[in-house]
């Protein structure tokens, strides 16, 4: 029984361990990330809004689809990151208050506000890349 618990452990370990080595492991869906240099990473991005507008965030904040916040799956809250849309090479820089399910398959999910600074509201998903360059002040949170 021990060894039916060992090697799925083992597994997550490996594949834990092989994104020290500056490449996306195996075990990671496609589309979730496609290069990791340094700190940033590029993937898929999607934007929300609407029926979330108002709604408390995981960070507690009130989510405001107009401001230029994000949803990612471990970056703290109040981290600063320049999201820039491959395609067109839009970039924003943009304030974790959310989380986003690490099994989203997406990198970032972004604001409507920042998706149209980015350019894809109407195509709903991008290419983009990541580069976390800070923490937000504590009074920009405080609104």
């Amino acid at each position: 029984m021990t060894i039916r618990f060992a090697t799925p452990l083992l597994a997550l370990l490996l594949a834990t361990f092989s994104a020290f080595a500056h490449e996306a492991p195996e075990q990671v869906p496609q589309g979730l990330i496609h290069s990791i240099a340094d700190d940033a990473v590029s993937g898929t991005a999607a934007w929300y809004g609407g029926k979330f507008n108002g709604r408390k965030t995981a960070s507690g904040q009130r989510f405001n689809a107009s401001a230029l916040t994000a949803a990612h799956a471990t970056l703290p809250f109040g981290t600063r990151v320049r999201v820039t849309n491959l395609k067109n090479k839009r970039s924003v820089v943009v304030t974790i208050n959310d989380r986003l399910s690490s099994s989203a398959g997406r990198v970032i999910d972004v604001s409507r506000g920042a998706a149209q600074r980015l350019g894809f509201v109407k195509a709903g998903l991008a290419d983009v890349r990541l580069e976390p360059i800070g923490r937000a002040s504590a009074r920009a949170g405080r609104r």
